[in-house]
């Protein structure tokens, strides 16, 4: 038995299962983002949650790609958006992406059918692809 039924268009449990799980993991994400206050240097808000300062500012003294994407949730969940994309410009879309994908998880996984129709794959590629840029090229500027 497959997870999806072809011919009512509905999703099976398993497809529901995973979509809902990814929901509440994003939704989660959030609302953990939400309850930090962000560090002022635009970086290290992570270690509110236990977590060790990041290795390659303490091995090498520079920043790392996601340096400040945690920084960058918690300004955008409190409507900063101007100190989310200082603090992490990838870090801000992926946020703006969390924001827009978790209601349409939840929502599939709870009707058992896309909410809104079924998301473009090359659409969603393309958008993976530029924020990965971003975070690239953002990550260059600042160690050089």
């Amino acid at each position: 038995m497959s997870a999806t039924s072809p011919s009512s268009g509905s999703l099976g449990w398993f497809s529901r299962s995973l979509l809902g799980l990814a929901g509440l993991t994003l939704a989660g994400l959030l609302v953990t983002a939400a309850m930090l206050k962000p560090n002022q240097q635009g970086l290290g808000t992570h270690q509110q949650l236990g977590l060790p300062p990041c290795s390659s500012r303490v091995w090498f003294g520079v920043r790392c790609p996601a340096c400040g994407m945690t920084t960058s949730w918690a300004y955008l969940t409190k409507g900063n958006v101007f100190r989310s994309i200082q603090s992490n410009a990838a870090g801000f879309l992926l946020g703006l992406g969390a924001m827009a994908s978790a209601p349409w998880l939840l929502m599939t996984a709870l009707r058992g059918r896309p909410w809104l129709g079924y998301p473009n794959e090359i659409a969603a590629l393309v958008v993976m692809c530029g924020i990965a840029a971003v975070m690239v090229a953002e990550w260059l500027y600042r160690v050089m």
